[in-house]
């Protein structure tokens, strides 16, 4: 049986994913042993991170050639905008971020770069293009949040990442992980052809990159 495009991309970038789920930041939330100063800087750019993914879920609206595949996106841009931020806000302020300095933040250059490729490879392409961009995020989260709930090697008590690993392990994220998956092998359906597999690759490749670029720019501010 061929696999699904998602783990098509996956297989195609091997290397690129294992740094970007076993990243030194990473493993540094599986010790408890990551430096709190670049915990907090991540969570501040992933704040800033979110306000773009929520304008990249509107671009998906527009380029979805259907209603289904409209309100889908739509879901997305509410579930950012009036859950995600709000449960970021609430988050940050557990580790000591106000609300006030979030929203005085500069986007740092990893983040710019990040977020503003995936747009531009939304907008450059069709809905497939920018799902597919997308995924690293999305769907690379759920993977190491599992992962690490499920390792022997987590440090469980007084480890101050485990709310942040128990939220990506959860049932809610977990049922995101298996609805992306599945939205990209339904618009890979109709939308996928074997001469696009490259390019959609290198997406992959550039976005799966760009995530490790994001957790060492935590480490920098360490």
């Amino acid at each position: 049986m061929a696999l699904a495009l998602f783990e098509q991309l996956k297989a195609d970038n091997t290397a690129a994913w294992q740094a970007y789920t076993h990243h030194e930041f990473v493993a540094g939330m599986q010790s408890g042993d990551l430096p709190k100063a670049a915990f907090q800087h991540y969570l501040k750019q992933d704040y800033l991170f979110l306000i773009q993914f929520a304008r990249a879920y509107a671009l998906a609206i527009y380029k979805a050639d259907n209603l289904t595949e409209m309100r889908s996106a739509l879901a997305g841009v509410k579930a950012i905008l009036e859950m995600e931020m709000e449960l970021h806000v609430g988050y940050c302020a557990d580790w000591g971020i106000t609300a006030a300095e979030l929203e005085t933040l500069e986007e740092a250059p990893e983040n710019i770069a990040y977020t503003r490729f995936v747009l531009e490879r939304g907008m450059a392409g069709d809905l497939l293009d920018l799902m597919v961009a997308l995924a690293p995020c999305a769907i690379g989260y759920g993977e190491i949040g599992a992962r690490l709930a499920k390792s022997r090697e987590t440090k469980i008590e007084g480890n101050p990442y485990i709310t942040w690993i128990e939220m990506y392990a959860g049932n809610e994220y977990q049922q995101l992980v298996t609805d992306m998956t599945a939205e990209i092998d339904a618009l890979a359906i109709k939308r996928f052809t074997q001469a696009r597999f490259p390019d959609l690759s290198k997406t992959f490749a550039t976005a799966t990159r760009l995530e490790s670029d994001f957790w060492q720019m935590g480490l920098g501010a360490a």
